[in-house]
């Protein structure tokens, strides 16, 4: 039996570890290119910054919506897993609330890629609204480790949390306040989170 050319089979292996390495580099690069410039934002910058042709971000991804909700799935994913891997850290109440201040400090990126998503037509309810759930989860987690510690008033509950983080990414994110300014605000919302003597 002979073996197969670098024309048959040994040319196709490194085409595919190219393609996955090409839409690596596309993800890396758009979501750093969206979470600065939002919608104004386009595919062709990209592309440039990728080192990769226009047809080659396509290939990829059909649709700058394809694109984008890849981007923040990948983005939540990554959120997700750090979150899962505080649930293992020695001081739970650290842990909740340092995670929910990076979240915070996160969120002037996620926003602009959200808000670029809807701006292409983009699924906001699909694979993205689910890795969404996925980080919801996983601060649920942490919220019920820091409560059984006694770091967080065991009188509240995931959605309201959640809430306070939605409102205080948001503010954070659209009035772009300075980094003092955040931290104070954080401040008072975690001192609203804790038990009295903590």
């Amino acid at each position: 039996m002979s073996t197969p050319s670098n024309g048959e089979t040994g040319g196709r292996r490194p085409q595919r570890a190219d393609a996955r390495s090409n839409r690596e580099r596309i993800l890396k690069v758009a979501e750093e290119v969206f979470g600065k410039g939002g919608r104004s934002a386009s595919t062709e910058e990209v592309a440039r910054l990728a080192d990769v042709g226009i047809a080659t971000v396509f290939r990829h991804f059909p649709t700058k919506g394809a694109l984008l909700e890849a981007v923040l799935v990948q983005r939540f994913d990554r959120l997700r897993a750090q979150a899962e891997a505080l649930l293992h850290d020695t001081d739970p109440g650290e842990a909740f609330f340092g995670f929910f201040s990076h979240l915070v400090a996160d969120a002037t990126g996620k926003i602009a890629i959200t808000e670029a998503l809807l701006e292409a037509g983009g699924d906001s309810g699909g694979d993205a609204a689910q890795a969404s759930d996925g980080l919801r989860r996983a601060v649920g987690g942490l919220l019920q480790r820091a409560q059984r510690a006694g770091a967080v008033r065991d009188d509240v509950q995931l959605p309201e949390v959640y809430a306070l983080l939605v409102a205080t990414s948001r503010a954070s994110a659209h009035a772009q306040f300075e980094e003092g300014v955040r931290d104070r605000m954080l401040t008072i919302v975690f001192d609203g989170l804790a038990p009295l003597g903590y």
